[in-house]
């Protein structure tokens, strides 16, 4: 799952790739593409589709391609047999160096035929862009680690480290199940590694298509739920109270709202307004370099929490999403509660989240509790040379003098499980998108081919400089 960076009065847009219908395919790309209709049109849906389905198409392409039968594996699901994973290995040649891992989830968010300008299930090009549901979340990046392992294969490359892959089942409803989080509890030495590359960034650029700046996600913000509860005597409509539960449950969330949790600073959004703040300009940049020299800055704070993205970036946020109250229409209300959703800022215990939110609520009556399951809260990953390095130089290979600018991800994804275990995850893809955005899990979810195509030459590029890391 990937979420949209905006920039409001900035005018950058998730960076076009532009039209690409009438390129040519080299050989090798076509060969590509091949294997990216075939994950886009095998519905893996959690009501009709099957994960498992395709990770054998997966496993069949690897082992044609040479892998050895050992180093290939589907890996079923205990919940249900449709929402098996993949995992592969390609050896290198050091046993004693850490292995990397290249993660992608296969599973697809639903999509209804009659919503959609075009058959979700089908790959459709049109006008240099590709059409269907996981186009972009996330079976393009499934697509490029599959052919990457296949074009090392064929070209006989000698990775130092072994690059590993797992392609999951179950990021988009990990209620139900998650691929990721069984492998780390049940078979961790099938991911283990010493990072992890996986979904969450693009790039940036204007309006008109010229690149402005590669991401990378370090971290992502912590999704947990809280519930806000009271109770009350209820009674008769016609006798009605000031102490009602449901107008103190109101005053509650006002509170919530008007509260701003403490402005946190870490590699990624330091680094990002470090690095946007000369692009944007003007009063927005400024106030990003203010807040970098001074996170207690309320006049610059002000100014970035006008932009929702930014805001998110800069803290935990919680907001009331759901409401439940009263029994009769014509009687007191004896209960109500309401859902808070809130992004921890990485590193900040739910405990610590929720004690807050009970001091600002400021209402003894009211119960604050966690809504289970309780999140992960491991710290953002440390930004490295040693991790920084390698996608300077892929992408000053492929974008000459575009920055490489990190970001702090509101949204989430499996990543959250394996730096939660101790193997940090960045967002890197080198997918740059028409502007609105790929609209992942909404209609006509799509990607631009020459986006794709550039993307899978950077990753093949940057893993293959992983790999050799001494």
């Amino acid at each position: 799952m990937r979420k949209s960076i905006w920039l409001g009065g900035a005018a950058l847009v998730l960076a076009c790739g532009g039209s690409a219908q009438a390129q040519s395919l080299r050989p090798d790309q076509a060969a590509f593409r091949e294997i990216y209709r075939e994950m886009v049109e095998t519905n893996t849906t959690r009501s009709v589709g099957s994960c498992t389905e395709l990770a054998e198409k997966v496993e069949t392409r690897l082992l044609a391609a040479g892998l050895p039968r050992g180093d290939v594996r589907v890996v079923p699901s205990p919940v249900d047999p449709r929402w098996g994973s993949l995992t592969a290995v390609f050896r290198g040649s050091d046993a004693r160096a850490k292995p990397i891992l290249l993660l992608a989830h296969i599973d697809v968010v639903e999509a209804n035929r009659a919503d959609w300008e075009r058959d979700p299930f089908t790959l459709v090009e049109e006008n240099g862009v590709f059409y269907g549901r996981g186009s972009s979340d996330d079976k393009a990046q499934a697509a490029v680690w599959v052919d990457s392992f296949i074009r090392f294969r064929q070209a006989g490359f000698k990775p130092r480290r072994d690059i590993k892959m797992a392609l999951t089942c179950g990021e988009e409803t990990p209620e139900t199940f998650n691929g990721v989080e069984w492998l780390l509890e049940n078979a961790r030495e099938l991911v283990d590694a010493e990072f992890a590359l996986n979904e969450g960034a693009g790039g940036l650029a204007d309006a008109a298509g010229a690149r402005i700046a590669l991401n990378v996600q370090a971290g992502q913000k912590v999704y947990q739920d809280f519930r806000l509860e009271l109770s009350g005597p209820g009674g008769h409509s016609s006798l009605p109270v000031a102490d009602n539960v449901i107008y103190r449950l109101s005053a509650a969330a006002l509170h919530v709202r008007d509260h701003g949790f403490k402005v946190e600073l870490n590699d990624a959004n330091r680094g990002y307004f470090t690095g946007m703040a000369p692009i944007v300009g003007g009063e927005a940049g400024a106030a990003m370099r203010a807040v970098v020299n001074d996170p207690g800055d309320a006049a610059a704070i002000a100014t970035l929490a006008r932009n929702p993205s930014w805001n998110s970036m800069l803290r935990t946020t919680c907001v009331a999403t759901t409401v439940q109250g009263g029994h009769a229409p014509n009687a007191l209300p004896q209960r109500a509660a309401v859902n808070v959703n809130c992004r921890m800022f990485p590193g900040r215990p739910v405990e610590e989240i929720r004690a807050e939110l009970e001091r600002v609520i400021a209402d003894p009556g009211i119960k604050v509790s966690v809504v289970p399951p309780e999140s992960p809260t491991p710290p953002a990953p440390r930004l490295t040379e040693r991790i920084m390095g390698p996608v300077r130089q892929a992408a000053a290979k492929a974008w000459p003098g575009v920055p490489v600018i990190p970001v702090l991800s509101p949204g989430a994804t499996d990543g959250r499980f394996l730096t939660a275990a101790g193997i940090p995850t960045y967002g890197v893809t080198g997918f740059f998108h028409s502007p609105g955005g790929p609209n992942a899990h909404g209609l006509n979810e799509h990607i631009s081919v020459r986006s794709l195509m550039e993307g899978r030459d950077f990753l093949h590029d940057l893993v293959q400089i992983y790999a050799l890391q001494k």
